[in-house]
This record gives C-alpha cells, sequence and structure tokens, in this order.
C-alpha cells in the first residue's frame, strides 16, 4: 500500500467573545495559521459574542453550509455563568465524539496540572459535520491543534484519522 494523499478540510473557525475583534483574537489566529500551514482551507472566520442563541445559530449555519467539513471553536468552554459553548452546541449533536475531550484534558494535564479540570472542551459529529469545542487561551489552542486536531485532520494519518471517515458520513446520512 502506497502513502495516502493530503485531502485539505474546509474550516470555519469560531471565536467565542464579548471583548476580542478579529484583529485581537489570537486563539482563532492561532487555528487559522495551523490549518492554513497543514494545508488545509479556513473558509469562514467569526467572533461571536457569549450567548448561548447567538453561539448556536453560528454553529446551526455553518454546520447546514454544506462547504464546511470541520468547525473549530474557542472559547466559552470554561465553568463560569458566561461559559455556555458546550450548552449551544448541546442540541446540534448527532454523535458526540468523548475521547477528544478526554484527551485534551490528559494532554492538558501535563502543562496546567490539575486546572485543567476546568475545561469542558469536547467534540462531536453534528450532521455531517465535525465540531470542536477549544478553551479560549492561545496556550490550550496549540495543545489541542498540534497533539490532536492537526494529525486528526490529516488523511495520511494511520491507523485512522476523522478526513478518511468523511465520504462515509456524508454518503450514510441518517434520516
Amino acid at each position: 500500500m502506497g502513502e495516502r494523499a493530503f485531502i485539505p478540510v474546509q474550516v470555519a473557525v469560531v471565536t467565542v467573545s464579548d471583548t476580542r475583534t478579529l484583529a485581537t483574537d489570537r486563539s482563532g489566529q492561532t487555528i487559522a495559521e495551523l490549518l492554513t500551514g497543514a494545508g488545509h482551507r479556513v473558509i469562514r472566520r467569526d467572533i461571536v459574542r457569549d450567548n448561548r442563541d447567538e453561539i448556536r445559530e453560528a454553529l446551526r449555519g455553518h454546520i447546514a453550509d454544506r462547504e464546511v467539513d470541520v468547525i473549530i471553536t474557542t472559547g466559552g468552554t470554561g465553568v463560569t455563568p458566561r461559559d455556555v459553548t458546550p450548552e449551544a452546541l448541546a442540541p446540534l449533536v448527532s454523535k458526540p465524539i468523548p475521547g477528544f475531550g478526554e484527551l485534551f484534558r490528559w494532554l492538558s494535564y501535563a502543562e496546567i496540572g490539575t486546572s485543567t479540570i476546568q475545561s469542558r472542551a469536547e467534540a462531536a459529529l453534528c450532521d455531517t459535520t465535525y465540531v470542536f469545542l477549544l478553551p479560549g487561551s492561545t496556550g490550550a489552542v496549540r495543545t489541542a491543534m498540534e497533539k490532536i486536531l492537526l494529525a486528526q485532520l490529516d488523511h495520511r494519518h494511520r491507523p485512522c484519522n476523522f478526513v478518511e471517515l468523511l465520504p462515509r458520513i456524508h454518503g450514510e446520512r441518517e434520516d
């Protein structure tokens, strides 16, 4: 068997924040730079206020957009009352991917110790779109991207990856 070809995915990056702008959003910029550096296409980039309904509507719009394969959010995954990104996503989830959050917290523990327990990073398949919820800190974003997502979004990664499943996910839609 030969080497698999790289297959770029199309990504929407959503930053959840009341204070950041595209110019000041270091975490969203880090995600976009790492993705494009790996060969993927960032086709949407949004800033959404820390509001459950606004976050849900942004996610719903990207999930419905057949051009978007993957949504990566940053922000709103902590435990304060304003952190509502997981709650916004919850009704849109077709299949949770609990291993992502578990692995993220395990990797993060090596960097920030028990403080990782405050992260509610998670992932899910929503209809035919992968959604990854990352914390707002640039360090956490870098950990998730460099230690998990860049490999899992690379069709060449063995033994398996998320990209190789996309044709089946798109072809086997559940009605």
